[in-house]
């Protein structure tokens, strides 16, 4: 297997090459010369002698989380909805604790799905009946928290000036009135989270975030990773166009822009002792939100 860096999902080399190896064995597939994909939250690795994605969830994450995520994508599938397939083995398969799954690899052109590209299939989740399955509650302010309690590379002004934001934005997040009825959301949609398909319609993936919300939080996320990411107002336009409802025009939009937004940072500021590189960027972050400048372009981590 391609060399791996001891901070991938939260695992060092030898571990994560171990779990993959079990984890392959166990389902009938061989992991030689597998690469990996990705490893900032879970590790994605691609095997070579057969075109399967695997992904070991990040440690510490319950496998009863990982079973529900395969439940909802079985439903979608069964509903014809555009999602990245499972590979048709019994999973997840649990490996001293560690959930992982395996899924349909789908080779990607170097350009990534539009947002303009999200805007069907989302807006194709948010009309789905309610799933068998019972989704977690989406819970933002929940996972800010949960983040910032466990924050240990900030400075403690930084860690201050956050749950101070979290405090007045909760408080904010209380006298909004929705506009749509709650569903099944995706939780993180953007453009690293759908895939290119064949059919030429896209796939979404990464399901972990799957929840039962408001439809627009996935909006917001969408509209935050056009304007953070130098995709740009007019690429966040065409999504709105196509989704049919621009959220930057509710009156709760800036509130829960903010809320996403924080929950980016913290999320990642709590992931900084397995990525030490990222930190410069994080405070990068923070000081552009102490200066309230709500265009700054942020690098992706």
């Amino acid at each position: 297997m391609t060399a791996l860096a001891p901070t991938h999902g939260g695992y060092e080399a030898n571990e994560l090459h171990e779990v993959l190896h079990r984890a392959c064995t166990t389902v009938g597939l061989s992991n030689a010369n597998a690469r990996l994909l990705r490893g900032h939250t879970n590790a994605v690795v691609a095997l070579t002698e057969v075109p399967v994605v695997v992904k070991i969830a990040r440690r510490g994450t319950p496998p009863s989380n990982v079973a529900r995520t395969v439940q909802f994508v079985e439903w979608l599938i069964s509903r014809d909805f555009p999602t990245v397939q499972l590979h048709p083995v019994k999973q997840p398969v649990v490996i001293d604790g560690h959930a992982v799954t395996f899924w349909t690899y789908l080779p990607q052109p170097s350009y990534s799905v539009t947002a303009q590209q999200l805007a069907k299939p989302l807006r194709a989740l948010h009309n789905l009946p309610e799933p068998p399955v019972q989704l977690p509650v989406h819970d933002n302010i929940g996972a800010i928290h949960k983040s910032l309690s466990a924050i240990t590379s900030l400075t403690s002004e930084d860690r201050g000036f956050l749950f101070g934001r979290a405090k007045r934005l909760a408080d904010e997040l209380g006298k909004v009135d929705f506009a749509f009825p709650a569903t099944a959301i995706q939780g993180d949609p953007q453009h690293r989270n759908a895939l290119h398909h064949p059919s030429g319609q896209p796939v979404l993936c990464d399901w972990d975030t799957a929840a039962h919300g408001q439809p627009e939080w996935d909006l917001v996320t969408v509209e935050v990773h056009c304007r953070r990411f130098g995709y740009g107002r007019e690429h966040y336009e065409a999504f709105a166009g196509a989704y049919g409802y621009d959220v930057t025009h509710w009156p709760g939009y800036r509130v829960l822009r903010d809320i996403r937004e924080l929950r980016m940072i913290t999320t990642n500021a709590r992931k900084v002792a397995h990525s030490p590189a990222s930190l410069p960027e994080l405070v990068r972050r923070i000081e552009g939100l102490r200066s309230e400048d709500d265009c700054l372009q942020w690098n992706i981590l």
